[in-house]
């Protein structure tokens, strides 16, 4: 028996609506880049993209456990020094909520040049509203 390993060319990319509000932010974190990985395929192959588009709803409505959201915070620093600013989870959920999820799901995809494409494939609306009807979505419940 020979190893199967996809080509570009046999990808058939599906499409998959994940609500926010039902699971907390790792949960659907993990789901999400399974998804955009492709590692739920049995055609599954590590340099080919062979990953689905991902509709994530609700992300004002997002989930987190215990203290987080006073205390997890994001960085950014400007380059200079003393440039480091920090950021709580609650400013930033406030500021915009899709970038909290865009964040925490890039930092589960491998490094690689790869990355890039697979984030592309990832719509995060705020609210319970997309615009990717025409695509038929199928609607998948994160496992808690």
């Amino acid at each position: 028996m020979k190893t199967f390993s996809a080509k570009p060319t046999d990808v058939d990319r599906k499409w998959y609506v994940v609500d926010a509000s039902d699971a907390t932010l790792g949960r659907v974190s993990t789901f999400v880049a399974v998804l955009l990985l492709g590692k739920n395929k049995p055609t599954f192959t590590k340099h080919i993209d062979v990953g689905d588009y991902v509709i994530v709803i609700n992300a004002d409505k997002l989930v987190v456990t215990g203290n987080k959201l006073e205390d997890k915070l994001y960085y950014k620093h400007s380059g200079f020094p003393g440039g480091l600013t920090t950021t709580k989870l609650k400013d930033k959920m406030i500021i915009d909520s899709t970038s909290v999820i865009r964040k925490s799901v890039r930092g589960m995809l491998p490094v690689n040049k790869l990355r890039d494409a697979r984030l592309e494939r990832l719509k995060i609306y705020s609210d319970g509203d997309h615009k990717h009807e025409a695509q038929k979505p199928v609607i998948i419940k994160v496992v808690k």
